[in-house]
């Protein structure tokens, strides 16, 4: 991955998390029991990591909150069929409720997506209300197919996703944005 690919998106490098073979950790939350393959790294997330992540001999993942509970990036994580209908659809929605900058990248599972809204320094709690209140208007113009990140639904632990391996497409603040 080149560094321009993770540039894009602002990972917390505090922190990383690798995937082992077995159970690292038990949790309960809200009547669920979680089992937790990923194994916590007090390291820093460097291009080291990254490239052996890249090259499958790990699968390493970023945290999507930070120590102060603040999050750069509200995520799509789509595991559906289509992604060139998905990232139309979300791309169209995202521009209406004003973001300009967003970017998918491929997950390990070809057709899967990662899809990366830069919202800024935001509280945790407006983060999983601005997730919800995304993938339930989406969800009104095609069959939801996707997760969306932070959530309520699991421990903040579990609110991390596994590096992208690829940049699927970019939106960056285009000439349309002045019109609106």
């Amino acid at each position: 991955m080149q560094s321009i690919d993770t540039a894009l998106i602002k990972m917390i490098t505090s922190h990383y998390y690798i995937k082992r073979d077995t159970i690292v950790n038990k949790i309960e939350y809200k009547g669920k029991t979680f089992f937790d393959k990923f194994e916590k790294v007090n390291e820093m997330l460097n291009y080291k990591v990254i490239n052996a992540h890249e090259e499958g001999k790990i699968i390493a993942a970023h945290s999507l909150i930070n120590a102060f509970d603040k999050v750069e990036n509200i995520v799509f994580d789509y595991n559906g069929r289509t992604p060139e209908r998905f990232w139309h659809r979300a791309q169209l929605l995202l521009r209406e409720e004003g973001f300009i900058n967003f970017t998918a990248y491929e997950s390990k599972t070809p057709g899967h997506l990662h899809l990366y809204v830069h919202k800024g320094h935001t509280t945790l709690h407006e983060a999983y209300q601005l997730a919800n209140m995304l993938s339930m208007k989406l969800s009104q113009k095609m069959a939801r197919e996707w997760r969306m990140f932070p959530t309520l639904e699991m421990p903040k632990e579990f609110n991390i996703l596994a590096l992208p391996y690829r940049l699927y497409k970019k939106e960056r603040g285009a000439s349309w944005s002045k019109h609106m």
